[in-house]
């Protein structure tokens, strides 16, 4: 019966029928990886349930499957240190640079010539963490070395093993994504719901995998191909190809149209049947990925700081749609510089519904010559910005006239100027209210003061309710403040103050990146405060002792002594001194300062550590100088063994490699 035709009582009854039957089938797949129905009856039976409850609210029960799945919601995204990097690749955008790239490596490796080519999948990385064959831990690549905990999410995602076929140690990556059909059905909703849809596939996945609600994650339908290892040493395979087929054996979802090549002309092949077919396949992929198939062959070559040398990314040039332009829309960011961008037709480009196209600046528009009206040429910049190429005269309406370029602020009405220097319009008015909110929204994100939950949505409830007027002002909010706020619950204004406060103890070049300083970036940042030590000496800095820094210019130089002989900033930065913001530079990861035991020696951690963490014994041997890494071979000076240490044990013992147990290597930390 429709849901709509139920009494009461009636959903009541069914609803307490499917409940305990969606619990059972849950905790077979989630919990115990043996699902006794298919998916599509599982959708079928929670999509009815969750009919019945948006019906009758009054019905929901806590312990309702539609309230929670797979076991609590995360209340934050912890950091997660990778101990063994997630590099990210190179890119070639031709097939003359992939050849240089080619016969670079058939160069130096001349008897090994051997790659295997994968589709590039337009995702997320993530690594899937395994302990005796159990899942215990997901997370995203980050900055390639600190990620965040996504492992109540990972549990949501159906393609994801949580029991291998084999009780191994593991630490398996590769990419998340979202199916297209996906896509489009997740924008569709949200656009009926009133909220803001996605620019694309990658993004929404991101968006869904880093959620705090893992229901919402579930909701999402995501999906992985796994395509590495960290550490291949407990592993069968040789090649890159073998990997693969064991991945698929251990039970991940790997993508089957991977294939080994010996020839340029094979690996060219293969690229231009998935540049022709890329729109026909159900995910979105931007390229083809080229690795040198020996897995030995792969550590002997390596990796930069950054991409490993034994790969690289051929990038799929972009595609191009035709569509009107139906208007202009300029917005103003943090630094007062207004950005037009083209509001249009929706076309899909790329495999992406597209409404909207950067147009960069005022210069932009009047060298290509772009008006309201105009058919034009879109294109997307490395597959992901829609960006407008040209407009086609022959499509022009005939009563066309050139655009013309607004002279004032669009949030402030104050005049737009045009410096020497740029080629952007400015609003410079600096009680501009678009700019206050954009530099608040920067000062609180996570490469700057990191607060948590301080996003634009409440930004701008603060600012419109004049609760926040600057930076400094963030440090007066109190709980009162905050519960007055739309949806905004006890538990959530406590997590947001536990957050400010926190960041109060940021060390210097946070707060510096922080203030929005122009040209200062968090490269810059960093190497300022770590010259200075604090911002005292900062502000006192003259413009030649701070061009002797090195990498820092006269540009960034002078930036800074002009921001600082503002008395507006010197109040700022006393009222943040006041408010208790650390201000003094607190160097986390001190350089070697003279040669230690472990200068220079290649150190393998393995097994348990009981006393410590393998993240924090890695930190501690690297500021002495070691280089820690991931498997054993001929050239590794050292072992340190915790429990259960395996393979990588043995296989140190076979070498005559020296192994030290934790007690040995905790004595050895303890003669500091």
């Amino acid at each position: 019966m429709a849901v709509d035709k139920l009494t009461k009582a009636q959903a009541q009854q069914e609803a307490d029928e499917i409940r305990p039957q969606l619990i059972k089938w849950g905790k077979e797949y989630y919990e115990q990886d043996q699902p006794s129905v298919q998916d599509a009856e599982y959708d079928q039976v929670y999509a009815r349930l969750t009919a019945l409850e948006k019906e009758f609210p009054e019905i929901i029960s806590e312990d309702s499957p539609t309230q929670k799945v797979g076991g609590a919601v995360n209340s934050e995204l912890q950091k997660v240190n990778h101990d063994i990097p997630m590099l990210s690749l190179g890119d070639v955008f031709s097939k003359e640079e992939l050849q240089s790239f080619l016969s670079r490596l058939q160069v130096d490796y001349p008897d090994d010539t051997e790659f295997n080519c994968e589709l590039k999948i337009d995702g997320l990385s993530i690594s899937l963490r395994y302990e005796a064959g159990k899942l215990v831990q997901g997370s995203t690549r980050g900055n390639g070395r600190i990620g965040e905990d996504i492992t109540k999410n990972v549990l949501t995602i159906k393609s994801i093993p949580q029991t291998l076929t084999r009780p191994i140690d593991i630490e398996v990556r590769g990419e998340c994504f979202m199916g297209k059909e996906a896509f489009l059905q997740l924008n569709e909703r949200r656009e009926n719901d009133g909220k803001a849809t996605f620019a694309n596939p990658r993004n929404a996945a991101a968006g869904s995998l880093r959620q705090l609600n893992a229901q919402i994650t579930a909701e999402r339908h995501l999906d992985t191909f796994m395509y590495n290892v960290a550490d291949y040493s407990d592993l069968q395979a040789t090649t890159q190809s073998e990997m693969l087929a064991e991945l698929k054996e251990l039970g991940f979802n790997v993508n089957p149209t991977f294939t080994v090549a010996k020839k340029v002309a094979e690996i060219n092949q293969y690229i231009d049947k998935y540049q022709e077919q890329r729109n026909e396949l159900s995910y979105g992929i931007d390229g083809i990925v080229i690795k040198t198939n020996s897995l030995a062959l792969q550590e002997d070559i390596g990796h930069t700081i950054k991409v490993p040398k034994w790969a690289i990314a051929f990038k799929f040039p972009p595609e191009e749609a035709q569509v009107k332009v139906l208007d202009i829309d300029w917005t103003i960011g943090r630094t007062g510089v207004v950005t037009p961008t083209a509001i249009m037709d929706k076309v899909v480009l790329a495999g992406t519904t597209v409404s909207r196209a950067s147009l960069h600046n005022a210069d932009y528009i009047q060298n290509k010559d772009i008006r309201i009206g105009d058919t034009v040429v879109l294109y997307k910049a490395g597959d992901i910005i829609p960006e407008v190429e040209r407009f086609l005269p022959e499509k022009r309406p005939q009563d066309s006239e050139p655009y013309q370029i607004p002279t004032t602020c669009p949030s402030c009405g104050a005049e737009l100027i045009h410096l020497d220097d740029e080629v952007a319009l400015r609003c410079i008015n600096p009680k501009c209210p678009a700019q206050l909110a954009e530099q608040l929204t920067h000062f609180a994100s996570r490469n700057a003061m990191n607060i948590d939950g301080l996003g634009p949505r409440i930004i701008k409830q603060l600012f419109d309710n004049e609760l926040i007027t600057d930076v400094a002002s963030i440090y007066k909010l109190n709980l009162t403040d905050l519960v007055n706020l739309d949806r905004f619950g006890e538990k959530s204004a406590q997590n947001l103050l536990a957050a400010i406060d926190n960041s109060r103890n940021n060390s210097l070049e946070r707060l510096l990146f922080g203030l929005g300083i122009r040209h200062v970036g968090e490269k810059a940042a960093r190497l300022i405060a770590a010259q200075f030590k604090t911002i005292e000496t900062i502000m006192a800095a003259s413009h030649d002792e701070m061009i002797q820094i090195d990498s820092l210019g006269p540009t960034i130089a002078a930036s800074l002594v002009t921001y600082f002989a503002d008395e507006n900033s010197r109040v700022l930065v006393k009222e943040l001194q006041a408010a208790g913001v650390n201000t003094d530079f607190l160097d986390v990861n001190p350089k070697v300062q003279s040669e230690t035991f472990f200068t220079d020696k290649r150190v393998v951690l393995t097994g348990k550590l009981i006393e410590m963490t393998r993240g924090q014994a890695k930190e501690w041997l690297e500021a002495r100088g070691a280089s820690v890494v991931a498997s054993v071979s001929k050239k590794t000076d050292l072992v340190i063994a915790g429990e259960a240490a395996g393979s990588k044990l043995t296989k140190a013992e076979s070498l005559d490699i020296p192994v030290w147990d934790e007690q040995k290597f905790k004595a050895e930390m303890e003669k500091e």
